[in-house]
């Protein structure tokens, strides 16, 4: 009799440890269920923030897609301008006819670049602003205030709200 009681004993006692076991086994379950979640969690915010910062990055980069063009034709811009500076007021000799083309092409060009959103910066008689403005020369005139722009030696220009080559400008010291 007293083996029956023991095996009943010892039943017990094993039944109460695997319940003890299935117990330990659940909380430790429910506690990774939980790390799982916030680990999801987690990777669903940074899914989201990476969403955002490519989005961001297209959309500059389609905003701005052309001013590396922008800034290869500046130059030739530059050089429409000096060529038309030439000019006189002889309109019969054949430069004059000749540059008369070269202001069409120079026309077109600037209006081009208006539709592209490429601004030419205003500089002279400015205040020098480091922003926009890149001081080559200083000089020294009594009749305008300090770090007022005395000449202009290059256009700057902005494309939408970038500047994409500042003025060089003389300024006053």
């Amino acid at each position: 009799m007293k083996t029956k009681k023991e095996d009943k004993k010892k039943k017990i006692e094993n039944e109460e440890i695997e319940e003890e076991i299935t117990n330990n086994e659940v909380e430790l379950l429910g506690n990774r269920i939980k790390e799982l979640e916030n680990s999801l969690l987690r990777n669903q915010a940074e899914l989201m923030n990476y969403k955002r910062r490519r989005d961001e990055e297209v959309s500059k980069m389609l905003k701005y897609a052309n001013e590396d063009i922008i800034k290869q034709i500046l130059p030739i811009l530059d050089n429409f301008e000096r060529a038309i500076n030439m000019d006189d007021d002889n309109l019969e000799d054949e430069v004059s006819k000749f540059l008369s083309g070269f202001k069409m092409i120079y026309a077109d060009l600037k209006n081009v670049l208006d539709k592209l959103e490429v601004k030419e910066i205003n500089a002279l008689n400015t205040k020098f602003d480091p922003t926009y403005h890149q001081a080559v020369l200083q000089e020294h005139d009594d009749t305008k205030e300090e770090g007022i722009i005395l000449d202009v030696m290059q256009k700057g220009y902005t494309y939408k709200d970038k500047v994409i080559r500042p003025a060089m400008v003389k300024v006053n010291s």
